[in-house]
């Protein structure tokens, strides 16, 4: 099977832009509030999604299909963010993304409690090893911090969790495209109780912040989700796509030093690496224990 017909690269691309999203936001966020960058990002992802739909002449789903989009919506866009931004703004940085590094291994142990699928001990302990490299990256040099945005935090996690597994669900009966969109458009319409607040930052936004909002909107969340769940539907396991989201806060830091100038930290390099090697072990590591047996 080549590459590019497997998850892996459509997982790649989806990390991509989600870490590209993390340095953007942050820049985005000097101007902008938390929900209007929220309500604008998703906006824009709908607007791109919905000029894809017409060219391509993307039907509706059935109305007795609509509660489970808007399921979709309010898990991975509408309550992830409150959760999100609710917990960021109460803990450090260190701490978040530490958090948020639990939501493959919650998606881990979800798909094997609900879609019964297993996973061999050598993937749990890539799976461990991939966490012990977040952990490494974000807390040699950040500060842990315990409070009540822990609980948001954990919150958010598991949200993003039950957003991957109704993902591959709906990518039973729906091609990737439409489960993406659909599911956006629906995040947005509930996203749009923040309009009132972003409409009016939106009038005097500098055109530079306009640039960060469209990236974050186009290719950080219309190609961005497309891909990840052409991924979910493509593998034959949720946790094989949701392993990589452990590679988001290293990639987030390069590309942090290569945009903004942010000089990575010793740190982030030997946690990097330790991240990689768990994501290879996770994907390759069976495959190398076939081939030492065979050559034994």
């Amino acid at each position: 099977m080549r590459f590019k017909e497997e998850y892996h690269l459509y997982a790649l691309i989806t990390i991509g832009c989600w870490s590209l999203a993390y340095v953007l936001t942050r820049l985005a966020l000097t101007y902008f509030s938390i929900y209007s960058l929220g309500f604008w990002r998703y906006f824009i992802a709908s607007l791109t999604l919905l000029g894809v739909a017409v060219v391509v002449k993307m039907k509706m789903p059935p109305k007795k299909d609509w509660p489970i989009f808007f399921l979709s919506g309010a898990l991975g866009f509408f309550l992830y963010m409150i959760f999100f931004n609710q917990g960021q703004q109460m803990v450090s940085a260190a701490t978040g993304s530490i958090i948020i590094a639990t939501a493959p291994v919650i998606t881990a142990l979800l798909a094997r409690i609900i879609y019964r699928e297993k996973l061999t001990w050598l993937q749990w302990l890539a799976i461990g090893l991939e966490f012990c490299g977040v952990a490494f990256l974000t807390l040699i040099n950040g500060v842990v911090s315990v409070n009540i945005g822990v609980i948001w935090l954990f919150l958010a996690a598991l949200v993003l969790s039950f957003y991957n597994l109704l993902q591959r669900k709906l990518t039973k009966s729906y091609a990737p495209l439409q489960t993406a969109a659909y599911s956006i458009f629906a995040g947005t319409i509930l996203l749009a109780v923040f309009l009132p607040a972003s409409a009016n930052q939106a009038i005097a936004a500098p055109p530079m912040q306009w640039v960060y909002v469209l990236i974050l909107g186009v290719f950080s969340s219309a190609i961005a989700y497309v891909a990840w769940t052409k991924a979910l539907s493509v593998a034959e396991k949720t946790s094989q796509v949701s392993n990589y989201m452990f590679l988001t806060p290293f990639l987030t830091s390069v590309l942090g030093f290569l945009i903004a100038g942010e000089i990575p930290e010793q740190s982030t390099i030997i946690g990097g690496a330790i991240i990689l090697f768990g994501v290879f072990l996770f994907n390759y590591g069976e495959g190398l224990k076939g081939v030492s047996k065979l050559r034994n």
